[in-house]
C-alpha cells in the first residue's frame, strides 16, 4: 500500500498542478485511452482542479464497454444451450444484450459461471469432459495474452472440450480511427501504460508524427495522469509531437516479448466492431486457422446473428469522447446502474459508471480545492 500511497501523495499532486497551471497558454483537449485512467480522473476530480483551458476527454478504453451487441448475443445463445458450461469474468454479466443478459440466462437454467482466470476455465473443463466449456475472452491488449496461453495450454494437453468466444480489439488502430473522424478534437493522447506494457511502444511514433499528436504513455495513480498531463501540455505548447514514456517503472520500449511471441502465435489481426463505434480495420484478434477447433464462435455455428442498438443509449457517443456521460438524457434517469441501457453504466471501467459512482450527475462545475480529495461513491460499485 505504501508504494500506491507515493502516487496519490497530495503535495507532490500540488507541485504537478501549479507546473501544468504555469505552463498552458491556451486550449488544449487531451483523450486518456483507458477506463481504469478515466475512474481515476473522475474519483479524485482531477479535471476539476486542471486549468480550465485544460479539457479531458474519455476515451474507448473499457474492454467490456467496446464488446459489441452482436458478440453479447452470441455469448447468451451459447450460454442457453444445455450441454454448455459458460465461463466469464463477472462484469460481463450484467452488460445488457438485446432482451437479456447473463444474468438472466443462469436464472433460466444455464450454467453461467464467474471465474477469475481463463485457467480456471480450463480446469472446468477438464472436471467437466462431457460438457462443453466456453469462456468469454474480451479486452485488449492486456487480456488477450493469458487468454492466448489458455488455448495454446488446451491444445498441447489435448482438451478439446474448452474454446474461447474471442472478441480481442486493438488500441492503436482505435487512436487512428478517433484521428481520422471528421468531428475529432483530440490534440493529445494520454496512451494506456499496461497495454504498452504488453506491446511496447513501437506503433506510436507514426501514429503521433502522422496527426501531429502527442503521445503520452501514462499510469492509472493520480500522480501518473498529472505527469501524463504535463508532458502533453509541455509538447503542445512547444510545437512538438512525440512519444513520452511517464511510466517507465512498468512500460520497456519493447514491452513484453513472450507474450507477444503467444498473441501472435494464437491470434491473427481482424477487422473488428466496437460497440456504439463500429467496425475499425486491423483493430482486433481473432484465433488462427492452427487453433480453430477452440472458436467458439464456429464450433457452436453463432456467425449469422444480427442487433440492433437501443435507440435512447448514446454509449457510442461517449465512447468516441463527443459527449460526457451525465450529457446523456437517460443518464441517471431511465440509465442506472441497476438498470443500465449500455455497457458504459454498468461496466467497472465504463465512463458512465464512474460518473454516476462519483456523483457526476449534473453539469453543473464543482471545482475541488484540495489536490487528489476523494469523492465518496455513491453506492458500492455495480460490478459483479
Amino acid at each position: 500500500m505504501k508504494y500506491i500511497e507515493e502516487f496519490q501523495d497530495p503535495e507532490l499532486a500540488r507541485r504537478l498542478l501549479d507546473d501544468i497551471h504555469a505552463t498552458v497558454t491556451r486550449p488544449w483537449a487531451l483523450m486518456e485511452v483507458c477506463g481504469g485512467q478515466t475512474h481515476t480522473i473522475i474519483r479524485h476530480g482531477i479535471d476539476q482542479l486542471l486549468p480550465d483551458q485544460v479539457e479531458l476527454i474519455h476515451g474507448p478504453g473499457c474492454p467490456v464497454c467496446v464488446t459489441p451487441l452482436e458478440v453479447i448475443d452470441k455469448a447468451l445463445e451459447i450460454a442457453s444451450r444445455p450441454d454448455v458450461i459458460f465461463c466469464s469474468f463477472g462484469d460481463m454479466l450484467r452488460v445488457p444484450g438485446t432482451g437479456r443478459d447473463l444474468f438472466q440466462v443462469r436464472s433460466e437454467g444455464g450454467d453461467v459461471r464467474v471465474v477469475y482466470s481463463p485457467l480456471d476455465a480450463l480446469k472446468i473443463a477438464r472436471q467437466n469432459p462431457g460438457k462443453e466449456v466456453v469462456f468469454f475472452g474480451i479486452g485488449f491488449e492486456t487480456t488477450a495474452p493469458p487468454n492466448a496461453m489458455t488455448v495454446h495450454q488446451a491444445r498441447k494437453l489435448g482438451i478439446r472440450n474448452f474454446s474461447l468466444l474471442v472478441s480481442h480489439v486493438r488500441v492503436p488502430p482505435a487512436i487512428e480511427a478517433i484521428m481520422q473522424s471528421p468531428s475529432c478534437r483530440v490534440q493529445g493522447f494520454l496512451a494506456a501504460g499496461h497495454v504498452c506494457s504488453v506491446m511496447g511502444m513501437g506503433e506510436y511514433p507514426g501514429l503521433a508524427a502522422r496527426h501531429r499528436v502527442p503521445i503520452v504513455v501514462t499510469g492509472f495513480e493520480p500522480l501518473d495522469i498529472l505527469e501524463g498531463v504535463r508532458h502533453a501540455v509541455r509538447q503542445l505548447e512547444r510545437g512538438e509531437h512525440t512519444v513520452d514514456n511517464a511510466y517507465a517503472r512498468a512500460v520497456r520500449p519493447e514491452g513484453n516479448p513472450a507474450a507477444i511471441a503467444m498473441l501472435e502465435d494464437v491470434f491473427e489481426v481482424t477487422d473488428r466492431a466496437w460497440r456504439g463505434i463500429g467496425v475499425i480495420p486491423d483493430s482486433g484478434w481473432r484465433l488462427s486457422e492452427r487453433y480453430r477447433e477452440h472458436d467458439a464462435e464456429h464450433r457452436f455455428s453463432v456467425t449469422d446473428i444480427t442487433t440492433r442498438e437501443p435507440a435512447e443509449c448514446r454509449s457510442g457517443e461517449v465512447l468516441q469522447g463527443l459527449i460526457k456521460p451525465n450529457q446523456c438524457e437517460a443518464f441517471g434517469t431511465t440509465c442506472t446502474p441497476r438498470n443500465p441501457l449500455g455497457a458504459t453504466m454498468v461496466s467497472s471501467e465504463g465512463a458512465c459508471a464512474a460518473y454516476y459512482l462519483y456523483r457526476r450527475l449534473d453539469l453543473t462545475p464543482v471545482r475541488a480545492t484540495d489536490p487528489i480529495a476523494r469523492t465518496a461513491p455513491l453506492e458500492a460499485s455495480p460490478v459483479v
